[in-house]
Order: structure tokens, then sequence, then C-alpha cells
């Protein structure tokens, strides 16, 4: 996948909209589009992403909540999945899983690998062990090239 990413528009916990592109400019993206009501993502992938912020300092990972018909994020319930109340990498809000539709997302969680000059590298649907390796080879030939 060589595709140049012009945008991705969400909304911070705050309520102002940002472009990740312009925010996070000649970083690797990690981005977790995931929803609060998906188990794989609570249990599984979020853990992982911030495994994957703590091992991999030079990757920011980027949480993104989709949200769907009566399964939408707040500030409060995006929040309250983690048990010291503490968010470990920024979380957006995808309104009308605007975000999930860019990326053609298989479902939640969906992890989407972005170059330091905004090309999608990588994107896989899926937290269990198979999709967990994918991601790890996918990282480690992006950093290490």
């Amino acid at each position: 996948m060589t595709s140049k990413i012009q945008s991705i528009h969400v909304k911070g916990l705050e309520g102002a909209v940002v472009d990740l592109i312009s925010r996070y400019n000649n970083k690797i993206l990690l981005l977790i589009i995931y929803n609060n009501d998906c188990l794989g993502c609570t249990g599984r992938a979020i853990p992982l992403a911030y495994e994957f912020q703590t091992k991999y300092p030079v990757i920011q990972v980027i949480g993104i909540h989709a949200d769907f018909k009566n399964r939408e994020g707040t500030k409060t319930s995006i929040t309250r999945i983690f048990r010291n109340g503490q968010i470990p990498f920024p979380i957006y809000i995808d309104e009308h899983h605007r975000v999930y539709d860019q990326f053609e997302a298989e479902g939640t969680p969906q992890w989407v690998l972005i170059t330091e000059n905004g090309t999608l590298f990588r994107s896989f649907f899926g937290s269990q062990a198979n999709a967990q390796n994918r991601l790890y080879y996918a990282i480690e030939a992006l950093i290490n090239n």
C-alpha cells in the first residue's frame, strides 16, 4: 500500500476538530480504530497499543474511537476503560465512523500504520495472535528500513 494520506479528521475529547496528518507531521503513526463495546478492543488491542507505544518510542500510537449508532464515545466513557483513569496515548473520536470508512476497516480493532511522510504502509484487522504478529512484523519492517 502506497497511498499518500491527505488528512484524517477526528474530534478531540474536548470537542475540537483535529487533522492527525497535520498534528503529527513527520511521525510514524500507528492508529488503532476501536470501539468501547468491542471486547477484543478493550481487552487485547488497547493494552497492545500501549505496549507498542512503550516498546517503539519512535512511533506515535493514536486511538480513534469509531462512533456507530448507539455506540458513541464520550470523554467519560473513553476514559472509563482505563483502570487508573489515565489515557496512555492520544485518543480521538471518529464521529459517524468516517475514518473507519476512510480506511475501509473490516471491523474493530483496525490497525493503520502510516509512514513519517504520510503514506499508508499497512492496515490490519483484529487483535488475536495472528493479527498481532503481522503488526509486529510490519512495525519492525517500517522502522528498520
